[in-house]
């Protein structure tokens, strides 16, 4: 099972990080081992391309695996100010156009490309293609694997936290993997019911990402000022977390280390995601990673109803 890093916070996610802090994230993955990054054009308008092309740039490129995304065209603007609306605290200098034609993912690629200072992209995949299927499965994809058989992209698929689309699209495309994006995670598992069982069956590999729930499982006590969804936890879901926790910290592990192993037990998973923005975070990860909680916990989970 390899550990990954999930690039968002390179690209301002929540609040600004220097470009001195970003590269010392990505040298911290490095030397736990990390070896496939996640990033997105999405991420920061670019900025997360940016910084992770920067810091990868001395490292073998044989080593290490980054895969970004299309759907999401950067079109400069001349508005000013900040955006803030995706989440993300960066100048406003672009703003973003879905668009998932054959035109817009080749030309979303080579703007990937020219952002990350890379001569091909390792896994290539729709961005929350929801909304767009249509022209997303039928045009959109096909542009993928015609760049894959060009050999300007390795492996390609799509991701997404909506479970059922990317169910359909594993179903409708053939497609090499899939990122899930918060929907096979300790607090919940939709993915469990028919996208985890579909790749299976088909030989997709499944890249399990936002396996913190965008924050409310990255403490070992987790609180409502923690975010749910890029957005405010429901109290519901906050309760469930700390009743988790609690059930964790008797078997004397932590809730993110429970939420780590957790995303990595079904079959299906070939990585698990998990994001950071210091080097801290990615040695507490990776260390959490490394250390899986008693077996004992899984069923006690359950006993209590916290777990299927």
């Amino acid at each position: 099972m390899r550990l990954g890093l999930g690039c968002a916070q390179l690209g301002n996610l929540y609040h600004e990080i220097s470009d001195e802090r970003a590269a010392a994230t990505v040298d911290a993955a490095w030397d736990a081992g990390i070896r496939y990054f996640d990033t997105a054009p999405h991420y920061g308008l670019g900025l997360s391309e940016r910084r992770l092309g920067a810091a990868l740039r001395d490292r073998p490129r044989d080593e290490y695996t980054v895969s970004t995304k299309v759907g999401r065209l950067l079109v400069p603007t001349d508005e000013g100010g900040m955006d803030t609306a995706e989440g993300f605290v960066v100048p406003a200098t672009h703003r973003r156009v879905r668009d998932f034609t054959r035109d817009g993912v080749r030309r979303s690629i080579e703007d990937s490309l020219d952002r990350l200072s890379l001569d091909r992209i390792d896994i290539a995949l729709l961005h929350d293609p929801e909304g767009h299927t249509e022209v997303a499965f039928r045009e959109g994809f096909p542009a993928l694997a015609e760049l894959r058989a060009e050999g300007v992209v390795g492996a390609v698929g799509a991701g997404s936290k909506d479970a059922g689309v990317l169910t359909r699209f594993v179903a409708e495309c053939t497609p090499d993997v899939v990122l899930v994006a918060g929907r096979f995670t300790l607090l919940e598992q939709p993915a469990r019911e028919e996208l985890l069982p579909a790749c299976a069956a088909a030989g997709v590999g499944v890249l399990n990402a936002g396996v913190f729930n965008s924050g409310l499982l990255a403490l070992e006590e987790p609180h409502d000022k923690l975010p749910y969804e890029y957005g405010t936890a429901p109290a519901a879901l906050v309760d469930r977390a700390r009743a988790i926790a609690a059930v964790c910290e008797r078997h004397g592990t932590s809730l993110p280390a429970a939420a780590l192993a957790f995303a990595g037990s079904d079959p299906a998973v070939t990585a698990v995601v998990v994001g950071a923005d210091s080097p801290d975070q990615v040695e507490r990860n990776a260390a959490l990673f490394g250390t899986p909680p008693p077996a004992a916990l899984w069923p006690a989970l359950a006993g209590a109803g916290l777990l299927p």
